[in-house]
């Protein structure tokens, strides 16, 4: 993720960001947040989470999978765990949706129906389903396919801009000149590039930020808070 440092003014005015940065972002409404944001209401949310929420909302469905709605994020549902105490119907970070080491359950007499709950009833001969099946994954998705715009919820046809307070846009040069002109930027010469990593610490601290600020590009990769 590339930023745009204002030295002057000590601050991040927005960063370029690829899809996958974008998918991170916007799966961290895939936790419960999401429902939280709308039982308080947009505004009165503290941080900038509302932001996230209200990209989604903006955000134009020609740049969303095919195979993805706004309602997966803007209106989480969470599936009845199998193993773990707690599963989300959302992947965070492009996770297979389903665990490679999951099983699924036949009767001994039918093969017309599977379930991931042992001891199901086959609703063809009402036997137990206890015959163990296993989930074979499909080959690891490969660079190329993931830059290709394939997997996660926004397609990777275009760059995004993500503001210092999580505001979330299709980039383009006539946006960036306008920001430059909204920030009030007179000396193009204090601009700075600077690129980060997203790795798991980022992850937490940009989490953790969003709940608190408004300037959670500036407090996690300047100031170093969080």
């Amino acid at each position: 993720m590339k930023l745009l440092v204002d030295t002057n003014g000590k601050r991040v005015l927005f960063a370029e960001a690829t899809k996958e940065c974008v998918d991170f972002l916007f799966h961290i409404l895939s936790l419960p947040v999401a429902t939280l944001i709308r039982l308080l209401g947009k505004n009165g949310m503290v941080g900038s989470l509302a932001n996230l929420y209200l990209s989604i909302e903006d955000l134009n469905d020609s740049y969303i999978q095919p195979n993805q709605t706004k309602d997966t994020f803007l209106k989480p549902t969470f599936l009845k765990p199998v193993g773990p105490p707690c599963g989300s119907s959302v992947p965070l970070l492009l996770l297979d949706d389903v665990s490679t080491d999951r099983k699924f359950y036949k009767c001994g007499s039918c093969a017309n129906y599977v379930s991931s709950e042992q001891n199901a009833i086959c609703p063809r001969c009402n036997k137990y389903m206890t015959a163990v099946m296993e989930y074979v994954a499909p080959p690891p998705r490969k660079a190329a396919s993931a830059a290709s715009g394939d997997g996660g919820f926004v397609k990777g046809v275009v760059t995004y801009m993500v503001m210092d307070d999580l505001v979330v846009t299709p980039m383009s040069t006539i946006s960036s000149i306008t920001l430059l002109n909204k920030f009030n930027v007179k000396e193009v010469g204090a601009l700075e590039e600077k690129v980060v990593n997203m790795g798991m610490t980022e992850a937490v601290k940009l989490l953790n930020a969003s709940l608190q600020s408004k300037k959670v590009l500036t407090d996690v990769f300047l100031k170093g808070a969080c």
